[in-house]
């Protein structure tokens, strides 16, 4: 492994943002500083961990406290998503 780019964790973290972001974009604008805000905040975190913790390898403890901090980014993130998705459907089945 010679990067955290070869992790797949990370990949798929920031698939999960990128989605994210389509999402709040299309929020209405009151919602885009309140809910979009969060969640593109949230997302973000998620791959941000996985770097930070790939940076501190050397520290098998701090990688997996970063680890766990992407998780629990990751669960934030999933509700977000799943409030999106009740309070404007249109948004997620368009996609």
């Amino acid at each position: 492994m010679k990067s955290y780019k070869d992790l797949e964790v990370f990949s798929l973290g920031l698939e999960l943002f990128y989605k994210s972001l389509s999402y709040s974009l299309k929020l209405p604008k009151y919602e885009m500083y309140e809910l979009g805000s969060q969640l593109r905040r949230s997302s973000d975190s998620v791959p941000i961990n996985i770097v930070e913790g790939y940076g501190r390898k050397k520290y098998k403890a701090d990688f997996v406290k970063f680890l766990t901090y992407s998780y629990a980014s990751c669960l934030e993130t999933v509700f977000h998503v799943e409030k999106i998705a009740k309070l404007y459907p249109d948004i997620i089945e368009n996609e």
